[in-house]
């Protein structure tokens, strides 16, 4: 009795060591299963606050150097989808992004972080605004542990440069995935 009861203690400990492992995660205080207008563009026809999400994250791995940040919709009637968000060169010390960091006049973002263009054409954050009628559309919100503290970018890099750097400097990600869509007036 008592080896089986050691046999099941020790299986016990492995399945919480395997199951249990903290993992790198992305989590925000501002944004639940849809965006708001807080989030949407202004512009393009969208009257929105265009405020960026604040932005937490935590168990990156042990030998991170650096992160970033990308919000991007795949389902934007592109061919490429759009991207409506980019920063990177965030210190590893950094944690948190709070809410309105995309704005650059802010200087919100922790030091030495970028904030390159997006498909919008300007630096910065710039919100879902997906056509009248389009349907939903997904906000993918991504934050890469990057092996590197600089990329060796500027903020007029566009995305899919930034792409290519972060594919080749990440040891991990974390997403979070939001909706949004316009309703013809």
């Amino acid at each position: 009795m008592i080896k089986s009861f050691q046999i099941l203690t020790v299986l016990i400990a492995l399945s919480t060591s395997v199951f249990g492992q903290n993992t790198f995660t992305l989590s925000s205080k501002d944004l639940g299963g849809q965006a708001t207008i807080n989030e949407e563009f202004n512009g393009f026809g969208c009257l929105g606050k265009n405020k960026s999400p604040q932005l937490s994250w935590k168990n990156a791995p042990e030998d991170t150097k650096s992160f970033a940040i990308t919000m991007y919709d795949p389902d934007a009637p592109t061919g490429s989808g759009w991207w409506h968000w980019v920063v990177f060169d965030i210190p590893a010390s950094t944690n948190e992004l709070v809410s309105g960091a995309g704005n650059t006049e802010l200087n919100l973002t922790p030091e030495g972080a970028i904030q390159s263009i997006t498909d919008y054409g300007a630096s910065g954050y710039g919100g879902p605004c997906p056509p009248e009628g389009h349907g939903l559309h997904q906000y993918v919100i991504t934050v890469y542990a990057l092996k590197t503290d600089k990329l060796g970018l500027n903020e007029s890099t566009n995305p899919a440069v930034v792409g290519y750097y972060l594919w080749n400097n990440t040891l991990a990600k974390a997403s979070i995935v939001t909706y949004y869509q316009r309703n013809k007036k």
